[in-house]
């Protein structure tokens, strides 16, 4: 891999996230387009990435990737129920992170945004907790030194794809199939 390449770094996060969640059937075999959530992510992760690597840098990386999954799922919802609505509004991710805090905003999410029963709530937190700890397994062996511009990029591209595929599951789990034509 070139380490220097945002694109690969993308692939890497992607395809793990793919398989492991294909296997655990939480995305269908052909992932969801959804443009209007994709066009989301620069603003969206710009607003995340500083509360991101606050969380990564003091010991908590599985947050830090966990929660951006946790975001994927409450835009897609969002998208489904009321988007003319949440469309508006300026900064999901603040908007989200706002109602409670950044530490319970998982919370906040699982029980006031997908309004989940507790076996499916357990369900989804054990997804993104395992999601979120293969991602972390996936940069530390990377080896890229702390600090450096290729670090960055893999932490953003992994945020990148892990907010895509909690999209992925959410669209999923409210009945959106993806199908070949």
């Amino acid at each position: 891999m070139n380490n220097n390449n945002t694109t690969d770094f993308e692939k890497l996060f992607h395809d793990d996230l793919y398989m492991y969640l294909r296997s655990a059937d939480m995305v269908d075999e052909r992932l969801p387009e959804a443009p209007d959530l994709e066009q989301l992510w620069p603003q969206l992760g710009q607003s995340y990435v500083a509360d991101g690597i606050r969380e990564y840098n003091t010991g908590y990386p599985s947050v830090a990737l966990g929660w951006i999954m946790f975001l994927g799922m409450a835009v897609a919802k969002y998208w489904d129920v009321e988007w003319d609505t949440y469309s508006k509004v300026p900064d999901l991710y603040l908007y989200l992170r706002d109602r409670i805090d950044f530490d319970h905003m998982d919370d906040y999410i699982l029980d006031k945004v997908l309004c989940l029963d507790a076996e499916t709530r357990a369900k989804v937190n054990d997804v993104v907790a395992e999601s979120a700890s293969r991602t972390y397994s996936k940069i530390c062996h990377l080896h890229l030194e702390e600090g450096t511009s290729n670090a960055y990029r893999a932490f953003v591209a992994a945020l990148h794809q892990l907010y895509l595929m909690g999209i992925a599951v959410e669209l999923k789990a409210l009945g959106y199939h993806m199908t070949k034509m």
